[in-house]
């Protein structure tokens, strides 16, 4: 019973969200004010309804003035909500373009600004990621999963390099962010929910300017080994240090690191 209520709540929950954001930005003529509704309601709602208990520190390494790019390991759908209000900045979502077509959310995220990215075709998935870094150049903050996929187990997967580029190209700070429960309340392709703690840890920003402009997989493994020693830290499983990079093409899969000679 309740995993039914939650799948109707969820679904009642979007839409009367996705109409408050129309409302909110025909009254503003800004597309991007439609993100606090996202913080403020349609995120608290669906925590509620899944039963996490929340549990969050770091938030004094979000600098709301800055543009940033977050990065999070993914464990669950509802890592989604829980980042929205766990991360106190009205950033936007890099997404898979296949969301773009689910109906609501997608179109929630495209009305508010938020980027999809195709990977199977590079030179779309390049012109997103030029998009994605004029928005930061403009001052917007951008919020990345990089494994490309939800962990089955929750261990930190490999790494896609695409956010790295992104960040060096941006030359703004990344911050590591890892989230440990949230595939045990909400487990990947199930509803059936066991609500629980979700533990939320903000890392230090890492600043991109220490880093070659073609040292993706140098900055992505300093990413990941913080996320993946927070990730031990909240009792997860972390993950393998050496499987640092995914396989071009491959979600979940990685390959030793190649470090850059410079």
């Amino acid at each position: 019973m309740r995993n039914l209520m939650c799948i109707l709540v969820t679904a009642v929950a979007t839409a009367i969200c996705f109409a408050m954001t129309v409302v909110v930005a025909i009254i503003t003529l800004n597309p991007g004010a439609t993100v606090w509704v996202a913080r403020r309601l349609w995120g608290p709602i669906l925590i509620w309804m899944g039963g996490a208990k929340v549990v969050v520190t770091g938030q004094e390494n979000v600098d709301p003035n800055r543009a940033t790019i977050y990065v999070s390991n993914h464990q669950s759908s509802l890592d989604i909500p829980i980042h929205f209000v766990t991360v106190p900045v009205n950033f936007r979502y890099v997404a898979k373009h296949q969301l773009k077509y689910v109906p609501l959310v997608g179109w929630y995220l495209w009305f508010a600004g938020h980027i999809f990215v195709n990977r199977g075709k590079r030179d779309k998935a390049i012109a997103s990621l030029d998009a994605a870094a004029q928005k930061i150049r403009g001052g917007t903050s951008v919020f990345l999963y990089p494994e490309g996929t939800r962990s089955d187990d929750g261990r930190v997967l490999p790494f896609k390099k695409g956010p790295f580029a992104l960040a060096l190209k941006s030359r703004v700070p990344v911050v590591p962010i890892t989230i440990e429960g949230s595939g045990t309340v909400m487990p990947k392709n199930s509803w059936n929910i066991k609500p629980g703690p979700v533990y939320v840890k903000i890392g230090k920003p890492i600043d991109t300017t220490g880093f070659a402009e073609d040292d993706r997989e140098g900055l992505a493994k300093a990413v990941r080994d913080v996320i993946i020693a927070q990730s031990l830290e909240l009792g997860g499983k972390g993950g393998d240090p050496e499987r640092v990079v995914a396989a071009a093409g491959i979600e979940g899969e990685g390959r030793q690191a190649r470090r850059n000679a410079s």
